[in-house]
């Protein structure tokens, strides 16, 4: 019970934090890979259709997926190239603006040009640099992007050139295990909505919660 309350006031305090925070919509269409030199997981995202981002500089590396529309083969139909965006916001709201991907022309254009946009709530255009990761990039998408910002590209961000230890995708969901219990239905909910960064502080309470 202390942990549910201590929990339920974390949540409210993350909660409250959000309020004033940049909200990023994510499109079904969008594999968002890294965010701010961090590798976002899959499962991690699974379900939410947004994250909640600190005010400030922010560098995405994203591509874009579609399927075949015959639903019963889940072959990829078209994989855009990692494409890199950095910008700074003081929006309420920010979501990533595809152009017409209908036929190979369209898509050619989009690999070569990169000509999303990145929106705020009123739809305004927000100003951004952007960039893809070079052809000859490591596999590891966060090591690809660390050694992409250490060598001062266009869309480099050298504070996201800083090695940081991130816990593995398995770990994270193991440390939340407990909050699969009936009296906490939306600690996973509320957990999603948030940045890596901003969960792994929230674990870090827990823990010590949990263990004093």
């Amino acid at each position: 019970m202390k942990l549910l309350l201590a929990v339920t006031g974390l949540i409210t305090l993350l909660v409250t934090a959000s309020c004033s925070a940049i909200t990023l919509k994510l499109d079904p269409q969008i594999d968002l890979l890294v965010l701010d030199g961090r590798k976002i997981s899959g499962s991690l995202l699974k379900g939410a259709d947004s994250l909640e981002l600190d005010r400030g500089q922010h560098q995405f590396l994203f591509r874009v997926e579609q399927l075949r529309d015959d639903r019963k083969d889940t072959s990829l139909r078209y994989q855009s190239v990692p494409m890199i965006v950095t910008f700074h916001a003081e929006a309420k709201t920010i979501a990533i603006r595809l152009p017409a991907l209908v036929n190979k022309h369209d898509r050619h254009r989009f690999d070569r040009t990169l000509n999303f946009q990145l929106v705020d709530e009123h739809g305004k255009e927000i100003s951004s640099i952007r960039d893809r990761l070079p052809a000859n990039s490591d596999s590891d998408v966060e090591k690809a992007m660390l050694i992409y910002n250490r060598d001062d590209k266009i869309a480099s961000v050298p504070q996201f050139a800083q090695t940081t230890a991130t816990a593995p995708a398995a770990q994270l969901t193991a440390d939340l295990a407990w909050a699969d219990q009936p009296e906490m239905p939306t600690i996973k909910r509320w957990f999603q909505r948030f940045d890596e960064a901003t969960r792994q502080q929230f674990l870090n309470l827990v823990k010590m919660l949990r263990t004093s």
